[in-house]
This record gives C-alpha cells, structure tokens and sequence, in this order.
C-alpha cells in the first residue's frame, strides 16, 4: 500500500492481483481478486471495492500474530461478505506464494488461513520454486435430511423430466454443512447441462421450506476421462445461464457421498469438473477420510494460474 496525493486528496493504492482457479488454462476456472496487503480496509471500503471488481469472490489478507506463515482474510461477494469460500484460499495461496510473500521450503508449505468461519490448514505444493498446486483441509459435520421433494417436483423445478433423475446409486438429499444443500443425481452429463431453473415450479414445491436455496447437480459421467463426477449449482438466486463455482458447496457433497451406504469406510479420492469447453471449466482433486464419524476430514485442492496485476485507488 502507498499513499499518493491528488489535487489534496490523499488517495491509498492497494496493489491486486487476479488468478483463475482449479485450471491451469487462463480463462478458465473460477475468477478470485486477491489484495495481498489489505492495510486498514474497514468492511464498508471492502465491500464496496468487491462490488468494483465484480468477480464471484474478492480476497483481502491481513497479517496475523501467530506466525509468519499465518493470514488472515476476507472474502466478498459484490453483494455481502461471506463467511467461508474455497476458491478464495486456492488464488491466496497462489498469489502469497507467487509474489513472494509466502517463502517456498521443500516440496510442501505449510500456510494457515483464518476466514469468518476458523482457521483453514492450507499446503503449497510447489516446482523449480513455483506453486503448481494448493490444497487445504477442513473437518466438517454434515447433517443430512432424507426430506425432499418427490421426484416430480425435483424434475420440475430442474426443467428436467423425471427419466432424467438417477436413483440407483444414489438418491437426493438435504446436506448442510456452512449451508444447506438440495443435492440432487442426475443420469447424464447432457441433462446436467441441459437443465434451466425453474423458479415457479421451485417456489410451488416444498423445497423453499427446507431452506437450501442452492440445488447441486451432478453425474457420474463426464466428457473428461479424468473426472469422476461433473456437477453444476442452479438455485432461485443464481441467473438462468450461469455455471457457478461449486467449491463451497464440495464439503456437503462429500457428506452426501457419506450417507450413502455403498459408499465403504476408509480414505477416498476423486475428481469432480464443472463448466465445459466454453463454459470455464474447473477440474477439483478432493480427498475424504470416512471412517463413520461425525466428523469427516475433506481435502480440497487444484491449480490455479495468475492472470493479471493491478493498483486500485481508495481515497483515505
């Protein structure tokens, strides 16, 4: 942060830097602004500066007494800050290590990231001296609800027909984690991408009253060979088009897999893609401990690639 001075105006300069994230292909993945030296930005400047940069999330770091390797951060949405998001702590780490202000020793870093909702555990994987890979760690305690709406109604609202829902391996569940979930299966990537929200048939249904605003679709196919599942957020409060990104909703659909009883017990990894060629696709490693418990350990990780640079401008 430097601090100029225009026509009287003392005006502070915050350095930003963008990367996408989960791909290693720009212009894919998700869209993060990360400002790695966020100063004295109380809330108001914060959110309003997020509404200026008008990407799915914004990152704002701060130092934290516990250790060098320690930060913490917020995060914002255009419209309000929120508590816990995923992709925000992969473009951290990407950007912290990439200009430097995280040192690189060994093969792995070790990085703590404190967001609204406690501390996240954060590794840096790194080659010939740059990171190629963060991965952090979280134990949650899904709760998950068999109460859903019947299969017509699920249709409905999906803008799907009933022969489009899955129901042999698994069946549609309420998960909450930070947030509630309606999760629903799908039979095929075509449908998954096929489907527009419905809103009347949403609002009709009893799915408002379980209070998940956000239906995460998914398939076991894919038109990536490397992917084991391709899913896709739809919801009241997301635009018809859009394919947002999933990462704060992976803890709940690794809790969903959980519920499942041909899911066995034991250390499980997989590969879960959103979007397509044309729609930012994003490609997620994800790691869980099952072993039966309350609590389940999920590890989330992936690539990301920085983008651009900037400076913006906040009067003081």
């Amino acid at each position: 942060m430097t601090i100029n001075h225009y026509e009287g105006v003392s005006v502070l300069n915050y350095q930003f830097y963008t990367a996408d994230v989960f791909t290693r292909q720009i212009f894919h993945g998700a869209q993060i602004a990360v400002f790695p030296h966020a100063g004295d930005l109380t809330r108001d400047r914060m959110q309003l500066i997020a509404r200026e940069m008008n990407l799915s999330e914004t990152v704002f770091v701060f130092p934290s007494a516990q250790s060098v390797n320690n930060r913490r951060i917020r995060v914002f949405s255009p419209l309000t800050e929120i508590d816990f998001a995923g992709h925000p702590i992969i473009a951290t780490g990407m950007v912290l290590a990439t200009i430097g202000d995280i040192k690189l020793e060994g093969k792995h870093t070790a990085l703590e990231l404190e967001q609204n909702a406690g501390p996240v555990s954060v590794n840096i994987t790194q080659a010939d001296g740059k990171p190629v890979l963060i991965q952090f760690s979280r134990c949650i305690k899904p709760v998950t609800d068999r109460f859903v709406p019947p299969p017509e109604q699920l249709a409905d609202m999906l803008g799907l027909r009933e022969i489009d829902l899955a129901h042999k391996q698994f069946q549609a569940l309420l998960v909450y984690t930070d947030q509630p979930y309606l999760i629903i299966p799908i039979r095929t990537y075509a449908a998954v991408r096929d489907a527009r929200f419905n809103y009347r048939a949403w609002s009709e249904s009893s799915a408002p009253a379980s209070m998940a605003k956000d239906i995460l679709m998914f398939t076991t196919q894919s038109d990536l060979p490397q992917s084991n599942f391709h899913a896709r957020l739809v919801g009241p409060n997301i635009g018809i088009h859009d394919d947002p990104p999933i990462g704060s909703a992976v803890p709940a659909f690794t809790g969903y897999l959980c519920a499942h009883e041909h899911i066995k017990q034991g250390t499980h990894t997989f590969v879960i893609d959103r979007g397509n060629v044309t729609a930012r696709r994003s490609l997620l490693n994800i790691e869980m401990d099952h072993k039966g418990e309350e609590t389940l350990t999920v590890r989330v990780g992936g690539p990301a690639v920085m983008v651009s640079e900037g400076t913006m401008n906040v009067s003081a």
